[in-house]
């Protein structure tokens, strides 16, 4: 089950924006915040549902679906965040509900998921999970945010003696203007070495953007566009791994009345 750990969507960051920006979303509010940090989630500013499509060296038994939907309170959200990987081989699903809310500068969340991996041969696992992090505004241009992931330790399956990935991330967000964004975010799976994450976001017109990134261990680099109309987001994101070649994500966001 080493394998499945280290290959597998356990943890894996959903939305292109996300991706765009080498996956420093610690301090990120969006809808996306229902898989990369539920405590984040109470900062978006309408209800939302979205859809993302994460295909991987062309091969369509990394393809990766994921799709969410969230319900904005006065000083909360409700998010509810589904994804699947792989294929009749190998794959993996999950389901989750989440709660975020805000507490004056600071945004707290929760959320439980349920878990699956099959695998052809071997039958099929699956174990709830619990999963926590928050958001603090320190001042309007400096943010910060933590994460972790799987805090109960949960295994793939009541038979299994192998354990869903544990990962603890954090991170800073310096936003000097509207148009622009800079994050740096480091992450720890507690069975692998550390990573370091950056990126930047850039308003190159009133309704564009780009996006920059870059990862330590292994070194990777992260480009990507969102485009903004009032009702719905476009992004767009290419990942270059040094080894395993070209990735691209692609997410869709509809956006209901603003509150």
């Amino acid at each position: 089950m080493e394998a499945i750990a280290q290959s597998g969507q356990e943890a894996q960051p959903r939305g292109a924006r996300s991706m765009g920006l080498g996956n420093a979303h610690t301090t990120l509010g969006d809808v996306w915040s229902v898989f990369n940090n539920i405590g984040a989630l109470s900062r978006i500013s309408s209800s939302q549902v979205t859809f993302a499509y994460d295909h991987r060296m062309n091969l369509n038994e990394l393809t990766t679906l994921s799709a969410g939907a969230v319900l904005k309170g006065e000083n909360s959200a409700f998010g509810l965040g589904v994804s699947s990987f792989g294929s009749e081989l190998f794959s993996q699903k999950q389901i989750g509900i989440g709660f975020s809310n805000q507490l004056g500068i600071t945004s707290l969340g929760i959320k439980v998921s349920y878990f699956q991996t099959s695998i052809e041969g071997f039958g099929r696992g699956a174990s709830p999970l619990i999963e926590f992090g928050g958001v603090a505004e320190l001042t309007p241009e400096l943010f910060f945010g933590a994460h972790v992931y799987n805090v109960t330790r949960s295994k793939y399956g009541n038979n299994s003696l192998e354990r869903l990935p544990t990962v603890v991330k954090a991170g800073i967000s310096y936003r000097p203007s509207e148009k622009v964004m800079v994050n740096i975010e480091a992450e720890k799976d507690i069975l692998l070495d550390p990573l370091i994450k950056t990126g930047v976001e850039y308003n190159l017109l009133d309704r564009f953007w780009a996006r920059a990134g870059m990862n330590t261990n292994p070194g990777k680099l992260f480009f990507g566009i969102g485009f903004k109309p009032r009702k719905f987001h476009i992004d767009y994101a290419m990942t270059q791994h040094p080894a395993l070649g070209f990735t691209h994500h692609f997410s869709f966001n509809y956006l209901f009345s603003e509150k």
